[in-house]
């Protein structure tokens, strides 16, 4: 025969949130309600500790994946500014090739300048000799030259 309301088995099937019978002992009631709250403690105890784990996890993951692309930024800046120091180089070396060119054609251009002078100094040269020759064979024969300029 079981008295109804102090037994094991009828604190084993209650839920923790109703309240205990009228018909149980102060001593036993009491010792129900703070099994009961060191039982929710406990559980909340470890929803928090997992809860905290998870969010760790989850700070320390993001803060990985920071700094995995913060790396990838800079190599990738480091590449493109190495890229871009080596086309400078590329276009400092052309410049310098253009500039050798137009100073060679520049030389050149002075070079056959220098040769037309010439030429024209030795055509100026062959003439005037030529006019003196000619001014010394009409002094020793006497005869007046055409007039080659119509003004006289």
């Amino acid at each position: 025969m079981q008295l109804a309301g102090g037994g094991a088995r009828d604190r084993e099937e209650k839920p923790v949130e109703e309240p205990a019978p009228v018909k149980s002992s102060s001593a036993s009631l009491d010792r129900d309600v703070k099994l009961a709250d060191l039982s929710k403690e406990k559980r909340l105890s470890f929803v928090r500790a997992w809860e905290e784990s998870e969010k760790s996890k989850a700070e320390n993951k993001a803060e990985k994946k920071i700094a995995d692309v913060h790396a990838w930024e800079n190599s990738k800046k480091a590449a493109v500014e190495a890229q871009l120091k080596k086309i400078e180089e590329q276009l400092e070396k052309k410049k310098a090739e253009y500039a050798e060119r137009m100073k060679n054609k520049v030389a050149a251009i002075h070079k056959e300048a220098e040769e037309r002078r010439a030429m024209i100094e030795a055509k100026r040269g062959e003439d005037i000799l030529k006019a003196e020759e000619t001014a010394a064979k009409y002094r020793a024969t006497g005869i007046v030259p055409k007039a080659t300029c119509g003004c006289f």
